[in-house]
């Protein structure tokens, strides 16, 4: 396998795989926002418990779908970096490192990605091979 390959599919599986498991830490937050009941969210920087639940969601679970498609992949992790900066330095900011463990990992995880971009195995990467202005 050529090294550009090797590198797209790894690019690939760690886009695909962060996204799928941010997701599902995302799906239980879509479902109480879609309830429509009483909502009740930790608002830890206050804009109130609904919409914090919204920005949530977008960065768990919408944002994640777009870098799992590899579409405009660098500006999809931008909500994703934010929620886990917000959940590891104000959430759990008094906490020890275990308990923000996994936000610190997806925050690494989705600042990478926002670094490299989606890779060769993507919609970016198909719309770059058709750009006349790519390379």
């Amino acid at each position: 396998m050529k090294k550009d390959n090797s590198s797209g599919l790894g690019l690939a599986l760690l886009r695909i795989c962060a996204s799928a498991l941010m997701m599902t830490h995302g799906f239980g937050k879509l479902q109480m926002l879609l309830n429509g009941g009483e909502i009740e969210f930790a608002d830890p920087i206050g804009v109130g418990a609904k919409f914090s639940l919204i920005l949530a969601v977008i960065g768990e679970f919408v944002a994640p779908v777009f870098v799992i498609l590899g579409f405009k992949t660098r500006w999809a992790v931008i909500p994703t970096i934010i929620t886990m900066i917000v959940a590891a330095f104000v959430i759990h900011a008094s906490d020890p490192i275990g308990r923000k463990e996994m936000a610190l990992l997806y925050l690494v995880v989705f600042a990478t990605i926002a670094l490299t971009g989606a890779g060769k195995f993507s919609l970016d990467g198909a719309m770059q091979k058709k750009s006349p202005y790519a390379g």
